[in-house]
């Protein structure tokens, strides 16, 4: 009974190593060319994503190390389904790539990093599981290896995840030292306002920040975004905050809610400097990767206005946020990978008069850019909606206001890029581009999930029911 329990409740960690190890088989045999290899591994995440749905356990593992429950098992399954469509959208880029195998070893074995991140319930397993995510990034990073910004990139993300690691470390030893245990359901009985205790959680917050590029941890960002191949960019931006932001949560509510009078100003401060900074950087940006770099740190702000209020709403607003997010973000990304690929063109001032001569991957890039600025009725406007209404269970009412103004200088920078594809007039526009079937059906799902997420209120409904059974 033991061992069944054991594959099933490791049965999406156990798919994804699966995959990994087919991999390396497919490696070590006969040369296969690139597109035959990108069927077989979209077949493969494909039905990764499948097994996710099955039904499933609740229960823990390794002297409750490891746990899962429905909640976590529908964060994976975001995850997995961001991935996939990571994967169909860089196909014009990896058919022609030499290191296919290789970059997908890479990023699936962050992505099993990150799933052990989700389940831990330990904060070892945390830390082992949030180290085993961010490490191949660095490598795959550096994926373009003829680029010189591309080994920057990497360089970049090692050394701050090394530094934003090093205070998680730290701040984990400080906790256990003044509670006795690393469980993170029996750290809350254990806390006070002791002194050491306040700095540990500081040290964590500021690792956390780090990671979810939140200002003023989010130097690195923009640099390490531009560096990076647009695949990795993507995922960077999508899965690997996401992740984070899930364990976020779950470790404040958890282990630090004896203290949520403290961290709600922290969060709060942290909220409005993050999406200020990050809408008057993206006022000025030129390439399309770092534009999309300072979108996303303004997008942190809002989801930090939304567990700021402590509750249940909190983690449902999260969670349902982040899923409008990986639609919209993969939108953008989807026409951003197949334009450079084919192009090799990335600047805002290349989309002049894009239109023209390519409508389908136009709409697709405004719908998807008006869902990240919050335009009804595109789903990102509910899921901004829903992050306020969360954030305003305490009553700070300016906290929205602030929010609501910063909202209208999104819509500038966010219309300028729309303006530049349907108005700015340009004698050399890119020519028309030739989708390829996979980025197609990439394309395709994340409108449909743009336009009616926000519509389908059985969405929200059933990420609420999860949080609320916990």
């Amino acid at each position: 009974m033991m061992i069944n329990n054991f594959f099933i409740l490791l049965r999406q960690e156990l798919v994804i190593t699966a995959i990994i190890f087919i991999l390396l088989f497919i490696k070590l045999g006969k040369d296969k060319s690139n597109e035959s290899l990108l069927h077989i591994i979209n077949v493969l995440l494909f039905v990764n994503l499948l097994i996710g749905f099955f039904p499933m356990l609740e229960g823990g593992l390794f002297n409750s190390m490891f746990a899962t429950n429905k909640l976590v098992v529908l964060e994976k399954n975001i995850l997995n389904f961001a991935f996939w469509i990571i994967s169909l959208q860089s196909y014009a880029w990896l058919k022609t790539h030499k290191h296919v195998i290789e970059f997908y070893i890479l990023l699936l074995s962050s992505l099993l990093g990150m799933f052990f991140l989700l389940s831990s319930d330990h904060l070892l397993m945390f830390y082992v599981g949030l180290e085993m995510s961010t490490i191949p990034l660095a490598a795959a990073a550096n994926f373009d290896l003829t680029k010189r910004q591309s080994s920057e990139a990497a360089l970049k993300l090692i050394i701050s995840s090394a530094f934003s690691s090093s205070l998680l470390l730290l701040g984990i030893s400080f906790l256990y030292g003044t509670t006795g245990t690393l469980i993170l359901s029996d750290i809350g009985s254990h806390l006070s306002y002791n002194p050491l205790q306040i700095f540990a959680f500081i040290l964590f917050i500021s690792g956390f920040a780090f990671k979810i590029s939140a200002v003023p941890f989010h130097l690195w960002t923009a640099d390490v975004y531009e560096g990076a191949p647009i695949a990795v960019t993507a995922f960077l931006s999508v899965l690997s905050k996401s992740a984070v932001l899930f364990a976020f949560i779950s470790i404040l509510y958890k282990a630090f809610a004896s203290l949520s009078s403290m961290w709600y100003l922290v969060l709060i401060v942290l909220s409005m400097a993050t999406i200020l900074i990050g809408n008057l950087f993206a006022l000025r940006q030129e390439n399309m990767k770092r534009f999309l770099a300072f979108s996303s740190i303004a997008q942190v702000g809002f989801i930090l206005i939304g567990i700021s209020g402590g509750s249940h709403q909190g983690s449902s607003s999260l969670i349902y946020f982040i899923l409008i997010y990986v639609f919209s973000n993969l939108a953008a990304f989807g026409v951003l990978s197949l334009v450079s690929a084919l192009t090799g063109k990335e600047s805002i001032q290349d989309f002049k008069g894009f239109y023209k001569n390519n409508p389908t991957l136009s709409w697709v890039l405004t719908i998807a850019l008006f869902s990240l600025a919050g335009v009804p009725p595109t789903a990102g406007f509910f899921g901004k909606l829903f992050l306020l209404m969360a954030g305003a269970a305490k009553g700070n009412y300016w906290i929205i206001a602030i929010a609501a103004l910063n909202m209208v200088i999104s819509f500038y920078y966010y219309l300028r890029v729309v303006k530049a594809i349907f108005m700015d007039e340009n004698d050399q526009p890119i020519e028309k581009l030739s989708i390829p079937i996979y980025p197609k059906i990439a394309m395709f799902i994340c409108i449909a999930g743009i336009i009616l997420t926000g519509f389908l209120t059985v969405v929200y409904d059933y990420i609420n029911s999860l949080s609320i059974s916990l």
